[in-house]
């Protein structure tokens, strides 16, 4: 009588790096899926408009003029602290350098109206044409 000789299994394993690559996928995927919101560093409360419109990426975007509740000024991306008269070398060095500029203000509900209308009378000193304002979408609860 001959007898099988059965040999010995060998343990099974995990291959690990098939699922690290895996992994490594969904994370880029993730990453490159998720949106992150802008958060301006410095909080203004807005006022309300019914006809809002939201702001597309242009390809030369404003200059942004905030104004704080206590009319203060802060020029630029980095909302960089400017009495009246910097704000005013400062926009004449940007409508200096593109003719086409556009101004956006920022200004919080309860800033000055002062405020406003110097930032406006700067603007055309400048010779700035396109003047926007950023207001609250009052259609949107909760903004």
């Amino acid at each position: 009588m001959k007898f099988l000789v059965r040999k010995r299994r060998t343990a099974s394993a995990v291959i690990i790096v098939a699922l690290i690559d895996v992994l490594v996928v969904l994370l880029i995927f993730l990453m490159v899926t998720t949106t992150f919101k802008q958060q301006p560093l410095l909080k203004l409360a807005l006022p309300e408009s019914a006809s809002a419109q939201k702001s597309g990426a242009e390809e030369h975007p404003p200059l942004m003029v905030n104004i704080d509740a206590d009319g203060h000024f802060r020029f630029g991306e980095k909302n960089v602290p400017m009495t009246s008269d910097q704000l005013r070398g400062q926009l004449r060095g940007e409508a200096a350098k593109n003719a086409e500029v556009k101004l956006a203000i920022r200004a919080d509900k309860k800033a000055p109206w002062a405020s406003i209308v110097t930032v406006m009378d700067l603007a055309k000193e400048a010779n700035i044409k396109a003047l926007s304002a950023f207001t609250k979408d009052a259609n949107k609860s909760g903004n």
